[in-house]
């Protein structure tokens, strides 16, 4: 990221190309442009593009294309995000005034209308191959290449898979459960200029999570840290956990009983906690062992009370979209922790709001502990 001076009225603009071939359709200019991205799901783009004359109502009609359209977003001339365009809105006020509003989700978003063309099984593969060939399948049918690369890494965890035609299940869906088995691994589209300056969009990989950054990003409370939460939530909390999936009955004259297999941490009950018991659905599992790895896996993620700690900070160039993954200090010494309390977490989210009422435009990191 180059090293612009960021102030409250940081410039916007959007490029709009197409997303198969990412050919530059246009440049317009932005506001109000709202933006997150996360690990773990998709993260969102919405703005405005004004349209003060009927040239640039033009322009806007060809650019804006839903569905068809890859968004771009540069913050001071530094590329910040990227995109699929979804939804696009024109609209008039009574004075005749007329504005389009459009919203984009993040390149992962796109696999999401991706289903296999046809049955994909395997032995002992590492499970980040497994990723690269769901891409590499969805990209090869016709007019589904958008260039999406996928890092070289390898995770050391091998697994066999079964993939069916017939079950339809998304893309998206098919690597978040790939990601959510008992060791499994975090991923997200990552997008940057490349050393020619070529816009790249690459689906990262980690294993078991993703990692930025060598030194930790320090925030402190009171100074550069303008407010934090700390909520802690033990109605998601478990140390037992059923999981159940298909039908291990073939006999259609029989009562259909579902495959079920519970997990229990019996330290923590002996430790003193009460027994708490979490559940999840998992229909289109019929390996025993599948659904064994992901009742450990749900276990292993709701064993104490779910805390998404979030903080808001002056988008004053500490802070840029290559942060995810990245570790961070906050340190803080207020009326809830009078002796001072030195907290490490991992940012998973970014936020970035735009400048409102002469507040600055601030950025949101949401944190998971370490």
């Amino acid at each position: 990221m180059r090293n612009h001076h960021d102030t409250a009225t940081a410039a916007y603009r959007a490029l709009f190309c197409d997303l198969r071939t990412d050919r530059v359709v246009d440049v317009l200019p932005l506001t109000d442009a709202k933006f997150d991205d996360y690990i773990g799901k998709p993260g969102s783009l919405s703005a405005t593009v004004p349209l003060p004359n009927e040239a640039l109502a033009r322009r806007a009609r060809t650019a804006l294309r839903p569905g068809r359209t890859a968004v771009w977003l540069e913050r001071n001339g530094d590329l910040w995000w990227g995109g699929v365009l979804w939804t696009c809105t024109p609209s008039s006020d009574q004075q005749g005034r007329m504005k389009v509003q459009f919203q984009a989700a993040t390149f992962d978003s796109y696999l999401e209308h991706r289903v296999l063309s046809s049955d994909l099984s395997g032995t002992a593969t590492d499970q980040f191959d497994i990723v690269r060939l769901l891409v590499a399948h969805v990209q090869a049918q016709p007019g589904g290449d958008i260039g999406l690369r996928v890092s070289p890494a390898m995770s050391g965890v091998h697994r066999d898979f079964a993939y069916g035609y017939a079950a339809l299940a998304r893309v998206r869906e098919l690597l978040d459960k790939l990601g959510q088995l008992d060791d499994g691994f975090e991923w997200r589209v990552h997008c940057y200029r490349d050393g020619q300056g070529r816009r790249m969009k690459e689906l990262r990989l980690g294993h078991p999570e993703i990692r930025a950054g060598h030194a930790d990003l320090v925030l402190d409370h009171p100074g550069s840290l303008l407010t934090y939460s700390l909520p802690s939530d033990a109605t998601v909390q478990a140390n037992v956990w059923v999981a159940r999936g298909e039908s291990a009955n073939s006999d259609q004259s029989q009562e259909s009983v579902p495959l079920t297999v519970r997990h229990v941490d019996s330290a923590d009950i002996a430790g003193g906690w009460p027994r708490l018991e979490g559940s999840s659905d998992h229909s289109s599992v019929s390996d025993e062992e599948t659904l064994h790895s992901l009742a450990r896996a749900e276990l292993a993620r709701h064993r104490r009370p779910e805390t998404i700690p979030q903080v808001t900070v002056r988008l004053d160039g500490t802070v840029a979209p290559g942060l995810l993954g990245a570790r961070l200090r906050l340190r803080i010494h207020d009326l809830w922790h009078p002796d001072g309390a030195d907290l490490r977490h991992r940012i998973v989210g970014l936020a970035v709001n735009p400048p409102q009422r002469g507040k600055p435009e601030t950025a949101t990191l949401y944190l998971e502990g370490v």
